[in-house]
């Protein structure tokens, strides 16, 4: 026969004292937790480098795009390119080689050049390599001529 007595210390110590509370994780949860996060992280910088490569890449063209039409702009009004000295320059401000500036557009064909992707200024070439007209290109992500995949020149169309 057993008894339900308690001594006069456990009377006045609560039920919740009692018992050993767990505060926290243990180190196998917090492991666990910090395997998913790398995990995770791996798969989003895996799907993600790629597309900015690529984006850069549809970025230069459409900066190339962008350039070309203020070149065609400029070539009707003033019934030429500019030439290769000139530069894209041209596009900003009236070159000291046009011969009149009375059919240079107030306030030029853009307010800005842009650089590439990568931080360089695009080329431009007049006459071009395939005779009369321009070249307008960027040197894609290793800024040398040729390359291939990312580091391609990327050539107006």
């Amino acid at each position: 026969m057993t008894t339900d007595i308690e001594s006069p210390g456990e009377a006045s110590v609560p039920e919740s004292k009692k018992r050993k509370k767990r505060n926290g994780f243990t180190l196998v949860e917090l492991m666990v937790v910090i395997f998913i996060l790398g995990l995770l992280t791996t798969i989003v910088v895996i799907n993600v480098l790629p597309s900015q490569d690529r984006a850069m890449v549809e970025k230069a063209r459409a900066d190339i795009a962008t350039l070309g039409q203020a070149l065609e702009m400029y070539r009707l009004d003033n019934l030429g390119y500019p030439s290769s000295s000139d530069g894209l320059q041209a596009l900003i401000a009236a070159p000291a080689s046009l011969s009149t500036t009375a059919r240079y557009r107030q306030g030029g064909y853009i307010k800005k050049l842009p650089d590439d992707p990568w931080g360089r200024p695009y080329q431009y070439d007049n006459p071009g390599r395939q005779g009369p007209g321009y070249d307008l290109y960027s040197l894609g992500a290793d800024g040398a001529p040729g390359g291939e995949d990312d580091n391609a020149d990327i050539y107006a169309e």
